[in-house]
């Protein structure tokens, strides 16, 4: 029982609503989706067999609180959810970061999923998985990330139409260097809309840095 695994690191969270906070990340490898504003692209490919154990030994080393396993896309991999239960068998507060285009609901319950919702300008928001939304709960996250006035009013009406505020925490992240941060802030405002600005707090710790944060 093995997984392909990118990187394995201990950082601060750099986004989600625990943004700041000490985490252990599993990058799994591979993705099936290929997202124009992806920033980990070396994931698509880059890996090595781990078994599950292996994965385990290394996440104990770092003694850490949360653990979150992300990719690329984690759930593409079958042995993923083995994985994720195991994580919370140990005691881990257990993240899981995932494109919002695959079934959630196997996903063991003690797991927080944090979900995107591709907006059009990503080339991929026709792979939304709306049927996921019905299956998040108040520990669950979900994440757009907006570079267009197009992303936003899209964003701005599936929040609407899905019924997510008062349903789980909602961020909205600005897609650097498309969109600056400080205009997605004032759109936000300007409509009064009661969601997270979400910032890349690991790429404000350690601009140029692409891995291991």
């Amino acid at each position: 029982m093995s997984l392909q695994v990118c990187e394995i690191f201990f950082s601060l969270q750099g986004e989600s609503t625990r943004a700041g906070m000490p985490c252990a990340f599993v990058r799994l490898t591979g993705c099936n989706l290929h997202c124009r504003w992806c920033d980990t692209r070396y994931a698509w490919d880059e890996g090595r067999p781990e078994s599950i154990e292996q994965i385990l030994r290394h996440v104990r080393a770092f003694r850490p609180r949360r653990v979150e396993v992300t990719g690329g896309e984690p759930l593409i991999q079958g042995e993923t959810l083995a994985l994720l239960k195991a994580l919370c068998d140990e005691g881990y507060e257990t993240l899981l970061e995932t494109n919002g285009s695959l079934d959630i609901l196997p996903v063991d319950r003690r797991v927080i999923r944090i979900m995107d919702v591709k907006c059009p300008s990503s080339g991929c928001h026709e792979h939304n998985r709306w049927d996921n939304i019905p299956a998040l709960t108040a520990r669950d996250e979900v994440k757009f990330v907006i570079a267009t006035a197009e992303d936003y009013a899209f964003a701005r009406r599936t929040v609407a139409s899905h019924h997510l505020l008062g349903k789980c925490p909602v961020i909205f992240s600005p897609a650097a260097p498309a969109l600056a941060a400080e205009h997605l802030a004032q759109w936000i405002l300007s409509d009064r809309l009661d969601v997270r600005l979400g910032l890349q707090l690991h790429k404000i710790i350690w601009p140029g840095r692409d891995r291991g944060v």
